[in-house]
């Protein structure tokens, strides 16, 4: 059932997930002699459940609350990290999920859009909810409003699009001019929730200076930063490190080490579960988030529970603390606090004893009724890994839980194309599933691609369809190409006249526009789009 936002969550802020069983004895399967196989070893779960948090929490954060697993985290993405979408990558072994960047003044302020943009569910925890913003006290209202439904909360400093230019947040706010605003969010929404404060941010242009920034976050009450190790936006910076280029996983590393007391998330570079591992080992970070990697596979950190393919992973509701298993911990709390501040007149007082009596009675009673009512699943890994291996049965899984749990028709075929983007070219079914107005729709062309690949003598190449496509793919980047051209020619034009400001040219002529302007502009087409520009 999704929580509403007027409702109360059954879910406390606080609950660390129990997330698998054993059946007991010795893992199967073959030694790992390898540095990739030791590498596995470290970052396993068994090993972190034995080293949990060590060396990753300052003092001053941790006695506020315990963090998250922040080992394998699926990353905040517009209009791309819905619950549908959370909920399939929780199951094939993320630990973390953000939510999409969400507008703190709206979200604070406006029940409707609150409604529209976000949802939740109980097995989606734990979760971060991601925000823009470039006020305090709007953040900070946008923390207390999403406390109850969530297990942290993100300062968004990382968005490199126009939206984000226009609005000024995200890494538009990473300058120098801007650092007291940044920081005073953070101390503001720190002392407005009881549930960690969090921040994602880009490279700074040096290293020093990311490194202070890690610093000044920590010191405003961040818990953990994430860092996207590429640099922050400009018109000019192209190379290695730009928005496209390979993302700069030494920084972090050198980051690490240069400010060690604050857990550190490496964003960057992972396609597969070995790169995650890899990035672990050279960054040495608290956790890795993958974007691009998990949406081509929602099962890419399926690997992270062990190779004991008749281990049991528990799912659903039980990866959470029931209502009963709640009510035990607050009693053991309250009985914890009156047996630590008792003395000898409490003892004798008839009032504080009956109160000891009555919290006694209520937990023998629970332990009495037993705890394990639970409503959840458990599956072998060898059943995850059947599934979680099977790009169709993923698709198929994730369009059930969109209809579970709505979401705009453009999000689903988006997911769909990401998923099984090589299969439906190969049987050219990629223009119907981008050509789609309902989840039907999406998900008789799954089933139509499932039959190719069973018959593939069933499929009949179409020459016509192809040569078409391939005219209209190369007219989209034509134009799509034009406004990147007309960009070179004025970054050139400056720099060739000698401009401070390389944007110069870019600045002036057509008006700024508004955020409602870019918001409807994303509703239309990428050929509407085109013409409106």
């Amino acid at each position: 059932m999704t929580v509403g936002l007027k409702q109360q969550s059954s879910n406390s802020p606080n609950d660390n997930p129990k997330e698998r069983t054993k059946k007991g004895g010795k893992k199967k399967g073959k030694k790992e002699n390898s540095k990739s196989g030791e590498k596995r070893k470290e970052y396993s779960d068994a090993n972190y459940k034995s080293k949990r948090r060590k060396n990753n929490c300052d003092a001053s954060v941790c006695k506020k609350t315990h963090l998250p697993d922040l080992r394998y985290i699926l990353a905040p993405m517009v209009g791309a990290s819905e619950l549908a979408f959370r909920l399939l990558c929780r199951k094939y072994g993320a630990t973390l999920a953000y939510t999409p960047m969400m507008d703190a003044s709206r979200f604070a302020r406006d029940a409707e859009y609150r409604k529209s943009e976000f949802q939740t569910c109980a097995e989606d925890r734990p979760l971060v909810c991601h925000f823009s913003a470039n006020s305090a006290a709007d953040f900070a209202a946008a923390a207390k409003a999403a406390e109850p439904y969530c297990d942290a909360v993100d300062l968004n400093l990382g968005c490199p699009q126009r939206t984000a230019f226009v609005g000024h947040f995200g890494s538009y706010l990473l300058g120098e001019e801007d650092r007291s605003l940044v920081l005073s969010m953070v101390e503001a929404a720190n002392h407005s929730v009881s549930i960690p404060i969090c921040v994602k941010i880009r490279l700074l242009d040096k290293l020093e200076e990311t490194a202070e920034f890690v610093r000044q976050l920590r010191d405003a009450g961040a818990a953990w930063v994430a860092i996207h190790a590429r640099y922050r936006a400009t018109w000019e910076r192209k190379g290695p490190g730009a928005r496209d280029g390979p993302a700069l996983l030494d920084h972090i590393q050198k980051i690490k080490k240069m400010v060690p007391d604050i857990p550190i998330i490496a964003n960057g570079n992972i396609v597969t579960f070995e790169d995650a591992i890899e990035n672990l080992a050279l960054t040495k970070a608290a956790g890795v988030m993958s974007a691009e990697g998990i949406l081509d596979n929602p099962s890419l950190f399926l690997q992270r529970y062990g190779e004991n393919l008749d281990e049991t992973v528990k799912l659903g509701d039980c990866m959470l603390p029931n209502e009963k298993e709640k009510k035990k911990q607050k009693l053991e709390k309250k009985l914890k606090r009156l047996m630590k501040s008792k003395d000898q007149r409490c003892l004798e007082d008839e009032e504080c004893a009956k109160k000891l009596s009555k919290i006694k009675g209520k937990l023998a009673k629970l332990e009495a009724d037993g705890l394990l009512d639970k409503d959840c699943t458990s599956v072998t890994l060898h059943e995850l890994h059947r599934t979680g291996n099977d790009k169709i049965q993923l698709a198929k899984e994730y369009l059930t839980l969109a209809k579970k749990y709505p979401i705009k028709i453009r999000t689903i075929v988006f997911h769909t194309r990401r998923m099984l983007r090589d299969e439906l070219n190969q049987y050219q079914l990629m223009e119907e599933c981008v050509a789609a107005t309902s989840i039907d729709e999406v998900q008789s062309i799954v089933g139509k691609l499932e039959h190719y690949l069973k018959n593939p003598e069933s499929f009949t190449f179409d020459r016509d369809k192809a040569a078409k496509e391939k005219e209209a793919l190369a007219r989209k980047k034509f134009e799509e190409g034009k406004r990147k051209r007309f960009e070179a020619r004025m970054l050139r034009k400056a720099k060739r006249e000698g401009k401070n400001d390389p944007e110069f040219y870019l600045r002036i002529g057509a008006e700024v526009p508004s955020l409602e302007t870019i918001s409807r502009l994303k509703e239309l087409s990428k050929e509407r789009q085109l013409e409106a520009w």
